[in-house]
């Protein structure tokens, strides 16, 4: 059994932490996204026809949010739990308490879940003053976000139940966050890989993302049940290995 107490009072541990650094963290979440959508979406977007029957900024933008739905529990699933894990040691101090490790590593998941909503709610807000978009597309998109912030914030805790360093994250993210960046269907349409190459990007979590939020942009929700569905599926296995391998680690090595 889970206690959900536990859990919250994780979250809330590291939410207090984070609130008196909540300016600058916002920030450097918020403005590489922006600046990228800026550049390519009105620099070169101007030079380029409509993508997908929409215009170049418009198909950008709703990639830009799915990135950021991924960078941000990513980097906080990784870096910022490695540290509490590792070097400050916060979490042998919170197992001191009635709280145990699989309980720790479900407060650490929400909490990077929720990091990653901050991050995407102000995203879809910068989008809606661009005038990209409507209240149906800001809202639902938020809430499948939810589940997108979830799954990649398993992925991260997975990936820091095997680190030794801070180094090995370099690995996840050459080897994983960065294909997804740009094979997803972020910046240009999936059609255009070669069949092989668009046969593994189509089961790549971040694709599944950006086709749900596509779908939800054009109000096309046929595909939408499958593709959350999917979702699901790839977030219970991630927190599942998440909290198997930590446990598994901190047996071994007593982290």
């Amino acid at each position: 059994m889970i206690n959900f107490h536990a859990v919250f009072q994780v979250w809330r541990r590291n939410f207090l932490v984070w609130r008196k650094l909540a300016l600058p963290s916002l920030l450097g979440n918020v403005v590489d996204p922006v600046m990228a959508l800026m550049a390519f979406g009105l620099g070169l977007g101007s030079m380029l026809p409509n993508v997908g029957g929409m215009p170049y900024l418009n198909y950008l933008a709703v990639g830009a949010v799915c990135i950021s739905a991924m960078n941000a529990p990513t980097f906080e699933a990784l870096y910022s739990a490695f540290s509490r894990m590792h070097t400050q040691k916060t979490w042998q101090v919170i197992m001191n308490t009635p709280v145990r490790l699989r309980e720790v590593v479900l407060g650490e998941c929400s909490w990077a879940a929720s990091k990653g909503l901050i991050s995407t709610g102000a995203m879809l807000l910068i989008v809606a003053l661009l005038g990209i978009g409507d209240v149906q597309f800001w809202v639902l998109s938020w809430f499948v976000l939810i589940l997108a912030c979830l799954m990649f914030a398993g992925f991260g805790l997975c990936i820091n139940a095997r680190a030794p360093s801070y180094d090995f994250f370099m690995f996840y993210f050459t080897l994983v966050v960065t294909p997804m960046t740009f094979l997803s269907g972020a910046f240009f349409p999936r059609e255009q890989l070669p069949q092989w190459l668009r046969m593994v990007a189509d089961y790549m979590p971040l694709s599944v993302v950006v086709d749900a939020l596509r779908g939800i942009y054009a109000r096309d929700f046929s595909m939408l049940p499958a593709l959350l569905v999917q979702m699901a599926v790839y977030a219970t296995v991630g927190i599942g290995f998440a909290i198997f391998l930590t446990e598994r680690r901190f047996k071994r090595k007593g982290a």
